[in-house]
């Protein structure tokens, strides 16, 4: 059965916690319309501030995605990885996974907030966006609004 992932990083620093910067990150899309081919693969999205989170799309192959994809019984169990693990905000408990049926897809969100090693620099922020389809999709079904939704998102201050 077709898996298809889409995996969007948007990342910032605390320089857009608030005002213009914040707007144009908080207005950052979380699905995107998906390449002819994007069963057979990943499809990567990273924005950043210095950018202007203008969006820069890759392909990376589905085992290097921060996500564990598992097909069992007609159904496909979808469960991101928390990476790295010294990352702040904590999370003391995690939701379970989710079982998808064919048809189905999921949008899971997690957030993060880093410090640099000797606290040098500031802090620096993530969004990753996971959206999910098990079965064939078109290639807008990450633009609607997901019949999932996992918010993992936790206070970053």
């Amino acid at each position: 059965m077709e898996i298809t992932v889409q995996w969007i990083r948007t990342s910032w620093t605390k320089e857009s916690r608030g005002g213009e910067a914040a707007s144009l990150g908080n207005a950052a899309p979380v699905g995107f319309a998906l390449p002819h081919d994007a069963a057979s693969f990943a499809h990567v999205i990273r924005m950043h501030e210095r950018d202007g989170f203008e969006p820069h799309d890759s392909r990376e192959d589905l085992s290097k995605v921060d996500v564990q994809l598992r097909e069992a019984d007609g159904r496909l169990r979808v469960f991101p990885r928390v990476q790295p693990l010294f990352a702040l905000p904590p999370r003391q408990r995690r939701p379970p996974g989710v079982r998808l049926i064919p048809g189905q897809w999921v949008r899971w969100q997690l957030n993060y907030r880093f410090s640099s090693a000797l606290g040098i620099r500031g802090w620096s922020y993530w969004l990753d966006t996971f959206n999910i389809a098990y079965g064939p999709v078109n290639a807008d079904v990450f633009l609607s609004t997901p019949p999932m939704f996992i918010d993992e998102q936790g206070p970053l201050r």
